[in-house]
């Protein structure tokens, strides 16, 4: 049997992060999900090697940002896909950690979830 893996949504606004679940989720994909980058980290502890992609805002409280955390991912778990969004910065992808993606907000489904794929 195929291992599960997940993906990890990470945003402090309950509601974007509420609606990227159910928008993974109603992609079939699995999906923990965490208020910011520390609690964010926490979690991988716990599930990293069975996380696959990470779906984080850039702007959250905290002690990291979510740029930090893709750094602390890259270093900890270089298998995870970085996708790194936000409604107030532009990147280039190059920006982005390990081949990471970033995806300008307010982004389209497909788009995220054709990036998110690659990763399972």
């Amino acid at each position: 049997m195929p291992q599960r893996r997940f993906m990890l949504v990470v945003d402090d606004a309950p509601i974007l992060r509420m609606n990227a679940v159910d928008m993974f989720e109603d992609a079939g994909l699995e999906v923990l999900e965490a208020t910011d980058a520390d609690a964010a980290a926490w979690l991988l502890e716990t599930h990293g090697l069975k996380v696959a992609a990470l779906f984080t805002d850039i702007h959250m409280p905290g002690s990291m940002d979510g740029l930090d955390l893709t750094r602390v991912v890259y270093k900890r778990w270089p298998h995870i896909l970085p996708v790194v969004t936000s409604g107030r910065a532009r990147l280039c992808d190059d920006e982005i950690p390990d081949s990471g993606r970033f995806i300008d907000k307010p982004y389209r489904l497909s788009e995220v979830v054709g990036v998110i794929r690659e990763a399972f």
